[in-house]
């Protein structure tokens, strides 16, 4: 007969208690999960849908004045001229980056918001028919 191998702490567990506390039920993964509102039916507000993409877009917005601001002092000051010009284009392409990752992910939560609202009508519309 096989004996089960101790735990780091030093006790011994049952496979029966193992499963119970690996396994995962609805209320774990409805609280785990990353959109809660597939969970709960309750309507949110602009800024709690749209507020990363539009951190994003201010900060990337940010950086890449910022780097045409580094850029062009490389052109006006004549001191530490070849750290403005190596700094300035690498604060230009991260900020545009970020402002154009920001840009796009607004149209796909557009996208993404409409499904939801289809899903949800679909939802209540086989719920009504099979339901009677």
């Amino acid at each position: 007969m096989e004996i089960p191998p101790k735990s780091p702490d030093g006790s011994e567990k049952s496979p029966q208690s193992k499963e119970l506390l690996t396994s995962n039920t609805a209320s774990t993964l409805c609280i785990s999960s990353r959109s809660e509102s597939v969970w709960t039916s309750e309507s949110r507000s602009k800024w709690d849908i749209y507020h990363k993409p539009v951190i994003v877009v201010s900060v990337g917005a940010a950086v890449f004045l910022f780097g045409i601001v580094i850029t062009s002092l490389s052109c006006i000051q004549t001191e530490n001229k070849n750290v403005y010009k190596m700094c300035g284009p690498a604060f230009l392409s991260l900020g545009l980056m970020l402002l154009v990752c920001g840009l796009v992910w607004i149209p796909i939560i557009r996208k993404k918001q409409k499904q939801r609202q289809k899903s949800q009508f679909l939802q209540t519309l086989k719920s009504f028919f099979f339901n009677r």
